[in-house]
Order: C-alpha cells, then sequence, then structure tokens
C-alpha cells in the first residue's frame, strides 16, 4: 500500500456520517447529543474521521432541528473537515442518498458510517478506507461469540448456522462512488430500500471486502450502551 502513502496520489474520500435516527429505543433521549466522557456522542464520532489522513471531507446526515445545535459543537471542538450538514429523510438509505448528494462532485470513495458508533478507531477507519483502493468496498466486521438460531414460526428452532462463517457488521462501510451512485440510482428506480449500504452495493453485481473489526465499535442505541461506552473509552484495554 505504499502508492497510498503518497498524499499527491490518494484518491479523494468524503465520510458520510449518517445520525438521522429516531433513538426510539433510547426514550426521549437524543443518543446523538448524549455526553460521553466530555464529548457529544456525534462529535467523537466525527473526530475520529478528522483525525484520519485520508479522508477529505466530513458531511453530516442529521435531523433538520438538530442542525444549529451540531454547528455549534463543531466550533467549540474545533473541527475543520465537515463541508455540509444536510437533513436526514424518512428512511437510512434515503438519507444517505441526501448525504452522498452533499459531497464534492470530483469524489473518489465514500466512507459511510453510523453517528452512533463514538468509538470507531482512526486506524479502522483508515484500514477500510486503504482496502477500498483496492477492492472497489470494504467494511469491518468482528466474529460472531455466541451460538446463533435460527427460529420458526411457532418459537422452535429451526437451524444452527455455523457459528464460523457468521460475522457481525460494523462501519465505516467504503464504497468506490461511481459504482455507489449507480446503485443507489437502480434501487431508486426499482422502488428498493435498503438498510444496509453493503446489500446496496451488492445488488449492482459487486463483492464487498471484509477488514478485521473491533469488538469496540459499538453502536449506541440503549441507555445500557452509554455505560458501556464510557467503560471503553476510560479503560486501558
Amino acid at each position: 500500500m505504499e502508492l497510498f502513502k503518497k498524499k499527491k496520489l490518494l484518491p479523494k474520500t468524503s465520510a458520510v456520517i449518517v445520525a438521522a435516527g429516531s433513538s426510539s429505543r433510547m426514550g426521549s433521549i437524543d443518543k446523538q447529543m448524549i455526553d460521553i466522557d466530555g464529548m457529544p456522542v456525534l462529535i467523537r464520532t466525527i473526530k475520529a474521521f478528522e483525525n484520519s489522513v485520508l479522508v477529505n471531507e466530513i458531511v453530516v446526515v442529521t435531523k433538520e432541528e438538530k442542525i444549529p445545535w451540531l454547528k455549534k459543537q463543531l466550533d467549540i471542538f474545533g473541527i475543520e473537515k465537515v463541508t455540509n450538514i444536510v437533513s436526514g429523510a424518512d428512511t437510512r438509505q434515503a438519507s444517505v442518498k441526501r448525504g452522498v448528494e452533499a459531497c464534492s462532485e470530483n469524489t473518489d470513495y465514500y466512507a459511510i458510517h453510523d453517528g452512533a458508533r463514538p468509538i470507531v478507531s482512526t486506524g479502522c477507519i483508515d484500514m477500510c478506507i486503504e482496502d477500498a483502493f483496492e477492492y472497489e468496498a470494504s467494511f469491518p466486521a468482528v466474529p460472531v461469540k455466541d451460538t446463533i438460531k435460527t427460529m420458526d414460526k411457532d418459537g422452535f428452532v429451526a437451524s444452527t448456522p455455523d457459528r464460523s462463517t457468521l460475522f457481525i457488521t460494523q462501519t465505516p462501510q467504503v464504497f468506490k462512488a461511481d459504482i455507489y451512485n449507480e446503485a443507489l440510482k437502480k434501487a431508486v428506480l426499482e422502488g428498493k430500500d435498503y438498510t444496509d449500504d453493503c446489500q446496496l452495493f451488492e445488488s449492482v453485481g459487486k463483492r464487498v471486502h471484509m477488514v478485521p473489526g473491533e469488538y469496540t465499535n459499538i453502536k449506541i442505541t440503549t441507555p445500557e450502551d452509554i455505560v458501556l461506552a464510557e467503560a471503553i473509552i476510560n479503560s486501558e484495554v
């Protein structure tokens, strides 16, 4: 990968941070605004991409009413790579579409990330981006630790998949921009609405390469996740 270490030869990568969800499982609390060890969840997420030398710009997709708050937080924490903040849509796919449309026209790769994954390391981000430079698309994943069962409609076990073949998908998911845009256009024309960006990319016959993820790259979904995130951040492990 020495080729990609020379900045003048780097493809242009735009990070799209998706933070427009309803936070329904957090009760009345907006998880993006929750303070974790002195920093809001969304800002901590953005800073991980701010610190990546492979990320040229950051576009944030959030709720319309949160945009003034976010602009203020970007100033407070000295974040400079955010070039656009756009309001989200009714579905994840539609929200991501708004995000990629707000990226620079000369963007070569999109690095799409959940705003509620604030502990992603810059190392993981860089690894996914470099891997996508080679394979056109890349995402991080970790092996499933527990035995998984599939159930029938009556509540009985239908099958026990081989655990060695199962992985937990994480973000960032990085894609070659022109192919991703082609996949988005096809999905809209066919009335498809994918909840997973890799699945969208695969819909045009492309494969997505996997890299080792991080068990600490958790997604903040429930109140218990806040406690876990703070423990991870304050841990030396």
